[in-house]
């Protein structure tokens, strides 16, 4: 800021600025130092929108211009979304289970594809409808138990 040739004042003093003139001033330089050691294109949380302003990805905040999201970055809010993230993720890394180191690939016998074929019918004594249900599957040994029943409504508890 030129601080300098202003009206009223002996050349080279500075001459007084105002209180917002002065704040603007420090933000400027405060900015450009920032820029200067913080590099903005590293942060994961920094995104430019479609509009030209600049959003905090980790606390949804928009801000007009760098030096705002760099204030921001610094903040109460910002620092404690940090926080609660890394306590996250650190859960996160606990829980996860450990890579299954297994000898090859889980051997199952291979019935081949089911045919089925379903047929109504009513019970020769009480008259009462019934669904025939008849599955074959061609490629399964012979003795072969399968692994899952049909049971009706009544044999469930």
């Amino acid at each position: 800021m030129d601080f300098q040739n202003r009206v009223g004042h002996k050349f080279g003093t500075g001459g007084p600025a105002t209180d917002q003139e002065i704040a603007s001033d420090r933000r400027e330089r405060l900015r450009k130092l920032a820029l200067e050691t913080i590099d903005l294109s590293k942060d994961p949380y920094f995104m430019r929108n479609h509009l030209g302003s600049y959003e905090c990805k980790l606390c949804l905040t928009l801000h007009t211009n760098e030096g705002s999201y760099l204030a921001h970055t610094q903040g109460k809010k910002h620092q404690i979304n940090l926080a609660r993230r890394a306590h996250k993720e650190k859960q996160d890394a606990t829980i996860q289970p450990q890579p299954n180191t297994s000898a090859g690939p889980r051997k199952t016998v291979k019935i081949g594809r089911p045919g089925y074929r379903v047929t109504k019918e009513r019970d020769p004594d009480s008259q009462q409808k019934a669904l025939l249900f008849e599955i074959e599957y061609p490629e399964a040994l012979e003795n072969f138990k399968p692994r899952h029943r049909f049971m009706s409504a009544y044999e469930q508890k």
